[in-house]
């Protein structure tokens, strides 16, 4: 993809983009983990909800 950007300015934003915090290394992403921790806060906040509406009735 071309740049609209002028030779200058694109050096710029490539500089900007090479500092050292800008590379940060990320771990890989999990989408079962993810899955996993929705399942656990639903099923958890279900119980939760069955536990207070017994207090309750």
């Amino acid at each position: 993809m071309t740049s609209r950007l002028n030779p200058d300015d694109q050096q710029h934003v490539e500089e900007y983009l090479q500092l050292s915090q800008h590379q940060v290394e990320r771990k890989p992403f999990r989408p079962w983990l993810l899955l996993g921790v929705i399942l656990v806060v639903v099923i958890g906040l279900g119980l939760l909800s069955r536990f207070l509406s017994y207090l309750t009735l």
